[in-house]
């Protein structure tokens, strides 16, 4: 019996060595990556100020094709850091700390999107301005099935397109008063949905199919 309570005791020990030591590990990491989105959301600040320099350029005498190459690739840069901010933000109770450091990305893509429209019709740019707009706050699990389907097949588009699309995901409410300027201005009031070109509203797709036919 003193044998038996022995071993049981040190089995216990042991688990919760091991729980303790799992415990940690967990706080480690997740300290890591919120250290890494802390990092992005810091350097939103430079980015809008980058961003709004960039926007007082376009009245200067810069060469059409430098505006067209730094637009592009300002662009990948914001919808890459977005898709790493989505896989955390997903997997991650929001504080509002969080939403409110997101607000300060979506005022940024929403200032790049109405850089993007001003570059095409300065220099009669060819890329497509993609602008995907999603519910951020609290969806229904319907909402982010449906989102996830949205942000899969944008994806897609975007590997296949390459330059040939600005992709700027905008969570659409977070009343941000420009956006909701440019909402109103385009009709967008079911989410998700996505414009292009400040044309076309797609508010239900299957596959990728039914964005590419666009580009066609």
């Amino acid at each position: 019996m003193v044998s038996q309570k022995h071993v049981f005791w040190e089995a216990l020990v042991i688990a919760v060595f091991v729980f303790g030591v799992g415990l940690l590990f967990g706080l480690w990491v997740e300290n890591m990556r919120t250290d890494d989105i802390i990092e992005m959301y810091s350097q939103s600040d430079l980015s809008l100020l980058d961003l709004k320099l960039q926007t007082d350029i376009l009245d200067l005498e810069i060469s059409c094709k430098n505006l067209i190459k730094s637009n592009i690739e300002f662009a990948d840069q914001i919808y890459f850091e977005s898709v790493y901010l989505r896989k955390y933000e997903d997997s991650n109770t929001l504080s509002s700390s969080i939403i409110l450091q997101h607000k300060k990305y979506d005022l940024l893509r929403t200032m790049l999107w109405i850089n993007s429209i001003k570059i095409k019709e300065k220099c009669d740019a060819d890329y497509v301005n993609v602008v995907y707009f999603y519910q951020y706050d609290d969806p229904s699990l319907e909402q982010k099935a449906r989102q996830s389907v949205f942000s899969k097949v944008l994806e897609e588009v975007k590997n296949r397109q390459g330059d040939k699309i600005i992709l700027i995901p905008i969570a659409a409410d977070l009343e941000i008063k420009s956006l909701e300027l440019l909402k109103s201005q385009y009709n967008i009031t079911k989410f998700p949905s996505i414009l292009l070109d400040e044309k076309i509203k797609i508010t239900e797709i299957e596959d990728i199919a039914d964005v590419e036919k666009y580009f066609n």
